[in-house]
């Protein structure tokens, strides 16, 4: 079942995942309820939102080379 967050982005701080500006990349705000993540290219686009135990068990899989190709 996929629940629907709704959370104000007006004021939202995004932070790029990395490197040059001009290539494509993902961008995180963090907000009082947990994180919001959206590609670069689309910032309009679709939000996806994680609650901060998601959040911390995704980054925690990146460090740990969980999600190598």
């Amino acid at each position: 079942m996929v629940k629907k967050f709704e959370a104000d982005l007006t004021n939202a701080v995004w932070r790029r995942s990395g490197g040059v500006q001009t290539e494509a990349a993902v961008e995180v705000a963090l907000l009082d309820g947990g994180v919001a993540v959206r590609d670069s290219r689309k910032p309009d686009g679709d939000v996806l939102f994680f609650t901060p135990d998601e959040w911390d068990a995704f980054v925690g899989g990146a460090k740990d080379g969980e999600f190598d190709l």
